[in-house]
């Protein structure tokens, strides 16, 4: 059995990320923080299991930069390097990080694809100590000459199981193989499938277990809610959840869906905007900086949003198409009920689909209220905060694009930076 520690002073943190900490109105450890810290800030290998939202970024992130603190990077060769599934979510830990680690005078960049490879390539050489990076493009980069993994002492593999599903487990072998293999590697992971289980059992060396929030990984803070709707009346009972006040995210099937439902609710007066994986990389980050300031209130998105994206204060969360998998429906909800909060995740559900939806949620282990609705009924609005639209068609400018974006260049020890 590990020791546990009730709060971060306790855990023997670098007192420059203890301070931090406070400045960010984090005073007490989250649940997997307090099991992981004592491990991972002893250079164990840690494999952690969590539900999405439970504060793992934190978990894997203070550790790796306290034991980082110190050493300075050469041009491409990183110290430290954090995997993950997707380009959103390499910026979102990219921004959660980059405080602790100015504090701590290093240098934070990042490598996703659909920016510039070049200038990526040149914030590598211009000295990073931290790289968050999704597998293909750091292969990339690697390929290019641009970057080595030899002085990487603290690998962090974060969204495991994603990983495995997106099929870049033979990418995260490869960049496994070339870190320094006597480093100190933890995995943050919801599930153990999916080949998970091989990646521990071949590059950590017998790790600690710290399981949070077990079995479904569903939280008492968050709702879950199934609304049956017939087809005729969907759109019309969607627009009225999408007007509702506060923020949105409304779960799509297919990129052509998301925008098809985005213009409807558009010419509906709301203020919607489509997220997918159609989306250049800038696109996306401007849209998701738009929902973040309020200035989208409907964000209608694919599952390639269903990780990475965290706004603080999001209660809703709408399946406005079911998911397939228990595991979509989970990683779905978990963009609400964050860190404590509380929130509620709404499935709407066609006649046809009952069958699949009550399989799926017997499967996530979640038993949901029901009820039948029709846009204006009061169990709608009772439930979701529903009300009419305006009717008046509105337009979403987009803001202008930055000269360069967060993702392409190293964080400096000086000033904030926004990220999207």
């Amino acid at each position: 059995m590990t020791m546990t520690i009730p709060t971060f002073a306790a855990t023997g943190l670098a007192p420059e990320l203890v301070t931090e900490l406070a400045a960010q109105g984090i005073t007490e450890p989250f649940p997997i923080q307090t099991a992981t810290l004592p491990d991972s800030l002893a250079g164990r290998d840690v494999l952690g299991r969590g539900r999405t939202g439970s504060g793992k970024t934190l978990a894997f992130g203070l550790p790796l930069l306290h034991r980082t603190t110190g050493r300075r990077a050469r041009p491409g060769r990183p110290l430290a390097l954090v995997l993950v599934p997707t380009r959103e979510l390499a910026q979102q830990v990219t921004a959660a990080l980059t405080p602790y680690a100015r504090a701590l005078g290093l240098r934070c960049a990042t490598v996703v694809g659909g920016l510039s490879l070049q200038r990526q390539a040149d914030a590598l050489r211009a000295g990073a100590e931290v790289l968050v990076a999704t597998p293909g493009r750091l292969h990339d980069l690697i390929n290019r000459g641009d970057a080595r993994l030899d002085q990487v002492a603290v690998t962090v593999l974060d969204e495991a199981d994603q990983m495995a599903d997106m099929g870049f487990l033979p990418q995260v072998t490869k960049l496994l193989e070339q870190v320094d293999p006597n480093g100190q590697r933890m995995l943050f992971s919801a599930t153990l499938d999916g080949g998970v289980d091989r990646l521990v059992r071949r590059f950590l060396s017998n790790p600690v277990s710290h399981s949070v929030d077990p079995g479904t990984a569903t939280v008492t803070a968050m709702t879950h809610h199934v609304l049956h709707v017939e087809a005729d009346d969907k759109p019309a009972a969607l627009a009225h959840i999408a007007a509702r006040e506060g923020r949105t995210i409304l779960f799509m099937a297919t990129k052509h869906r998301a925008d098809r439902v985005a213009r409807q609710l558009l010419a509906k007066g709301v203020r919607a905007a489509a997220l997918h994986g159609g989306k250049s990389q800038p696109q996306r980050t401007r849209i998701l900086e738009q929902f973040r300031t309020g200035h989208v209130t409907a964000l209608v998105a694919t599952d390639v949003a269903a990780r990475g994206i965290h706004v603080d204060g999001l209660d809703l969360v709408v399946n406005a198409d079911p998911p397939t998998e228990a595991k979509d429906y989970l990683h779905r909800g978990g963009r609400t009920a964050r860190a404590g909060e509380s929130g509620a995740v709404v499935t709407l559900v066609l006649p046809e689909q009952r069958r699949d939806v009550s399989r799926l949620m017997t499967v996530a282990g979640i038993t949901p209220h029901t009820a039948r609705v029709r846009a204006g009924d009061e169990e709608l609005a009772r439930v979701t905060g529903a009300r009419q639209p305006t009717g008046v068609p509105v337009t979403i400018t987009p803001p202008p694009a930055p000269h360069a974006t967060a993702a392409t260049r190293p964080s400096r020890s000086r000033r904030p930076r926004r990220r999207g």
